[in-house]
């Protein structure tokens, strides 16, 4: 494919289909600075979207903003671009998480498993609705495993006693919430409110899902104390499938990874016809977070747990405009 021009006409595309990614809440915590003179952009973390109860040490931050960084380098790729990328691993707010140097790329040099997810970066929803119980096909299990070790991360895909002991765990933390309330949760339910309507981030009414009558697939039911909705109610999975997205430490430059590695999976797992969703009440308590390791297998922390099946796709959740989160610099 033939290389697009690299100007801020370019980038404003780049950026465009980069905050398409899932985020923790829909928060979008990522700011990007695009630099003309040597054609890079700079991805931040934005601190102002962390939350410092459900996230105190900004993993899931690093993780939404390796998902837009994915979504950057597969846009570029497919533009005909090659994306030259630099991760920070430092933790501190100040500096850019990663800077991504653009260059016309060859015809011989074009990625093209990246390039040929593109199509679905406009496709790939959160689904809280009922999957059926049809399991997904060992080959297309090994294929998602592949997507996930080409970013430096693991996945796979619990059974019999590790997925039963990981359904527990989150129920459990689901119970501690309804008990202890989650500030982090309030604040981006957009349900009964004026703006849920006009938001352009959080979790919209129309996106939440029905509510769970039945079934242990781990769907949050993010309209818990907020004003009633009319979401009916529906029999999930009963035995869902999960995916555990591992990195091998447990630091600011794996949660990255973790982020690539997590959207690039459900960008395959979107062509193939699968639906996700994303079950993370564990992960967010720290003392819970633990138990989820396979200690047969030796996978290290666990950064992400995905919901996988055949399904609805879901609603596309609302996305702050471009201009909201890029500025250009000489």
């Amino acid at each position: 494919m033939p290389a697009t021009a690299i100007n801020e006409e370019t980038v404003t595309e780049l950026i465009g289909d980069a905050v398409a990614a899932p985020s923790m809440h829909n928060a979008q915590p990522w700011r990007f600075l695009y630099h003309r003179r040597d054609r890079s952009i700079d991805l931040y973390a934005d601190p102002l979207r962390a939350m410092p109860t459900a996230d105190p040490e900004g993993r899931a931050l690093r993780i939404g903003c390796g998902a837009a960084l994915l979504n950057l380098r597969v846009a570029a790729w497919q533009a005909g671009l090659r994306p030259d990328v630099t991760v920070s691993g430092a933790s501190e707010d100040a500096g850019p998480v990663a800077t991504v140097r653009l260059a016309e790329a060859a015809p011989r040099e074009i990625d093209h498993d990246l390039a040929g997810l593109h199509e679905m970066i406009g496709k790939r929803h959160t689904s809280r609705y009922p999957f059926a119980d049809e399991p997904l096909p060992e080959r297309l299990r090994q294929r998602l495993i592949a997507q996930a070790e080409a970013e430096g991360a693991s996945l796979s895909f619990p059974a019999g006693w590790h997925l039963s002991l990981i359904l527990d765990v989150i129920e459990e933390a689901e119970s501690e919430s309804e008990y202890t309330g989650d500030p982090d949760e309030q604040r981006w339910v957009r349900t009964g409110t004026a703006e849920s309507d006009t938001a352009r981030d959080g979790i919209p009414e129309y996106s939440l899902g029905a509510r769970k009558r039945e079934g242990r697939a781990p769907v949050r039911d993010f309209a818990r104390g907020h004003a009633a909705t009319d979401r009916g109610s529906a029999a999930f999975e009963r035995m869902p499938q999960l995916a555990v997205v591992s990195t091998h430490d447990d630091d600011p430059e794996e949660w990255l990874a973790a982020g690539q590695a997590m959207e690039r999976v459900l960008l395959l797992a979107t062509r193939e016809g699968v639906a996700s969703s994303f079950a993370t009440q564990a992960l967010e308590r720290s003392h819970l977070r633990w138990l989820l390791r396979d200690p047969v297998r030796g996978a290290g922390p666990v950064q992400m747990i995905l919901r996988l099946g055949y399904g609805p796709m879901g609603a596309r959740a609302p996305r702050r405009a471009v201009r909201d989160v890029l500025e250009i610099t000489p």
